[in-house]
Formats: C-alpha cells, sequence, structure tokens
C-alpha cells in the first residue's frame, strides 16, 4: 500500500478566496484655475490639501486658483501643496479636480487616460464635451451624480443648503437695496407685522429657505405637490407651518400678501411653470421674486436669467432676481462645503488602490462615473445626447 504525501485534511476541496487585495495608491492631483464666467470656487481648501498631503499624495494647483474664494497661495503652500503657472502642468496631472466641467480647450491639455472629477451640468453641455473625452479615453466622474450611504445626492444637497439659505439672505438685501424695493426688514419687530415669504418647493433648497426665514421672524408658506415632502420639511424643521399642495386658489392668495417668494422646483428635463404671469401681475409693488430653479427654466413664468453683476430685473413692479449660480456668491462657504465632499471620496480612492478599485468597491462612487476610458457608461447622458452608452458592470469586472 502506497502512503500519500498528503494527510487526509489536505486532500479535502479547500474555499478559494478571490478578494482582490487593496494596496494603497499615490495620487497626484491637478487643480487648475477656474475660467468660467464668475466661477469663484476651489474644489480644496487648504486644510483639505492638508490631509490629502500627509496621506502621502501631492496636490499641484495653478496659482491664484483660490485667491477668489478666500485662499491665497501661501495657505496652499504652507498646506503642502505644489504650486505652478504653468496651465499646462495642471492639466497635466493624472487625476484633475475642477468645479465647472472643463471646456473643449482645457480637454485638450489633459493627458490621455488622464481622471477628472467635476460638476457636469448635463443641460449645459454639447455633444461635442463627450466626444472630446472619448478622443482622450479619459475617465470622469461627475460630483452631483455621486451618492452617500443614505442614496442622496450630496454635493447637490450641500449646495442646496447654501441657496436655500441664501436665497432668504438676498431677498432681505433686495427689499431695502433694490430700485422700487418696499423697504421692508426681514425681522421679528414688536408690533410691526412680520413678512410674509411664500417658498414653491419642499426639497433641500425650500427646507434651507424656510429654516432662515423662520430664524428672521418671517411667516412662511411652503407649497409643494408632494404630502411627503411637506411631511418631511415639518418634522425638520421642528415645528408647524403652513403647508398646502399647489393649488392654484390658495397659491395666488398666498401670493397676493406676500412680500417675498422664492421658487425652488426641480423637473426631470425642465421645471415646471408654476406661477403664471397673471398671478405675478396681482402680486405687490416692490415684492421679491428668487427663482432658484432658474437653471432649469425657472418656475415663475416671467423668470429671466440675470448675472451676479445685474441680478434682479423688474417686470410688474415686482423684483425678478434669476441668478443660476448662487452658491457662486459665497465661494468660501461653497468651496468648504465642496473640499468636505471630495476629501473622504480622494482617500478612499487612494485606499483601494485606484479609482478602478474604488469604483469596485463603493457603489456611490461608482454612480458618479459618466464615461470609463472614453466609453460612456451614463443611461441618462447617452439618452439626452442620442448616443451609444455600455453598462460599467461589463466594463469593470
Amino acid at each position: 500500500m502506497s502512503i500519500s504525501p498528503f494527510t487526509k485534511a489536505q486532500l479535502l476541496p479547500q474555499e478559494e478566496t478571490l478578494e482582490i487585495a487593496r494596496e494603497k495608491g499615490e495620487l497626484f492631483i491637478g487643480i487648475p484655475k477656474e475660467t468660467y464666467f464668475q466661477e469663484k470656487r476651489i474644489c480644496l481648501t487648504p486644510d483639505a490639501v492638508a490631509a490629502v498631503v500627509s496621506n502621502g499624495h501631492r496636490v499641484l494647483i495653478e496659482k491664484g486658483a483660490g485667491i477668489e474664494a478666500g485662499f491665497s497661495d501661501a495657505n496652499y503652500s504652507d498646506s503642502g501643496a505644489l504650486l505652478t503657472s504653468d496651465t499646462d502642468k495642471v492639466f497635466a496631472c493624472p487625476i484633475i479636480l475642477k468645479v465647472e466641467p472643463p471646456t473643449i480647450e482645457e480637454i485638450k491639455l489633459i493627458k490621455p487616460k488622464s481622471v477628472i472629477i467635476s460638476a457636469l451640468q448635463l443641460k449645459t453641455r454639447k455633444k461635442s464635451y463627450f466626444e472630446a473625452l472619448a478622443k482622450k479615453k479619459i475617465t470622469a466622474l461627475a460630483f452631483e451624480f455621486i451618492k452617500d450611504e443614505d442614496n442622496g445626492y450630496p454635493a447637490v444637497k450641500a449646495l442646496s443648503e447654501i441657496a436655500g439659505t441664501a436665497a432668504v439672505l438676498i431677498a432681505a438685501e433686495l427689499m431695502v437695496n433694490a430700485e422700487k424695493g418696499n423697504g421692508l426688514l426681514f425681522g421679528n419687530i414688536s408690533g410691526v407685522p412680520p413678512v410674509e415669504v411664500v417658498v414653491i418647493g419642499a426639497g433641500t433648497v425650500g427646507q434651507f429657505a424656510a429654516r432662515s426665514a423662520i430664524g428672521l421672524g418671517a411667516n412662511v408658506k411652503v407649497f409643494d405637490s408632494s404630502i411627503t415632502k411637506l411631511r418631511k420639511l415639518q418634522n425638520n424643521l421642528g415645528q408647524t407651518i403652513y403647508t398646502s399642495t399647489i393649488q392654484p386658489k390658495n397659491l395666488l392668495k398666498a401670493l397676493r400678501r406676500c412680500d417675498v417668494a422664492i421658487g425652488a422646483v426641480r423637473g426631470n428635463n425642465r421645471s415646471p411653470v408654476i406661477v403664471s404671469k397673471t398671478m405675478v401681475e396681482n402680486m405687490k409693488k416692490g415684492a421679491v421674486i428668487i427663482d432658484v430653479s432658474v437653471d432649469m427654466g425657472g418656475c415663475f413664468e416671467t423668470t429671466e436669467m440675470t448675472t451676479h453683476d445685474k441680478p434682479t430685473v423688474i417686470k410688474n413692479g415686482v423684483i425678478h432676481y434669476g441668478v443660476p449660480n448662487i452658491p457662486a456668491r459665497y465661494p468660501k462657504t461653497a468651496s468648504i462645503s465642496i473640499s468636505n465632499i471630495f476629501t473622504p471620496y480622494l482617500l478612499n480612492i487612494s485606499e483601494y488602490g485606484g479609482i478602478e478599485n474604488a469604483i469596485r468597491f463603493d457603489s456611490g462612487l461608482k454612480n458618479g462615473l459618466y464615461f470609463y476610458r472614453g466609453i460612456l457608461t451614463n443611461k441618462a447622458v447617452g439618452d439626452w445626447f442620442d448616443m451609444p452608452y455600455s453598462d460599467l458592470n461589463l466594463l469593470i469586472f
């Protein structure tokens, strides 16, 4: 009888482990200066850069990139960032971080197979943008598509919080400073009837607008077509306020009396027009409209897109504010908010050993990917531009 060189236990079938080994990867991140009109924000604050650098990564920042957000070149240099005035050098980095999507000219500077993390702003893109990404075999992530563990969109939420709060502060300024403003103070002054505010839309923007207006002593009415959203808003505010579904009769009555109306309703392709021209004609002279949905067409029929330089238009005696990028008015706050979201993702990408492994392990990050090595992977983009797209799961094994 021959003796086996193996024990009985060794001959039993063993489970095969297929866990992918995680190796930390060093990141080299480039942050160019934003060139888009009135864009003053930057993706990483000096504190965030210090955290990224202390984890063994390199950050190359174009000189002056953070100045308009209140961060000097010295702040970044002290935090361990490398600084350069050579734009081409920044765009040559393997990972590029931007607030606004890169322009066609900027894409030409990017090296093939690089990674871009920025906003996408789908409604403002052209087909040529995606064709340029495909040509360079670029991997691109849109921060407004990235999901968190609660299945929410953290970047959208953060900027919506700023937009909602800012809408009330802007209205308070316009009521006093704008031409034909009615000179009312946002504040619960004894013996003086409070300012009346109507908020249309009970999402994050609506909630933060309502919270700020209540904090300043205003009388607030919130309208939304979703009872669930109205209920959630009341719970989050922790107090009972006037809420109503969107019914023309109730809405018209509230708009006639209000001093400020804030529009915060999003749609799939365009915001629904909820307030007609006739309703606006019935509003008080000197009342203020802040249409936060203006980037999607606006929910007031009379809304006109304006800029931070000339933010208001007066129609029927009503002051209309139609600036599409409200958070850019507060670049420091917005930059800190964006930076708080970016930093953990960057550290995770390095922890997982690069973007590909990070996408395998993090489904929220995977949701933000719309281009993978020059192949379109996002259905919404494919449908919008009538372009072929591939399922990411078939590309990443």
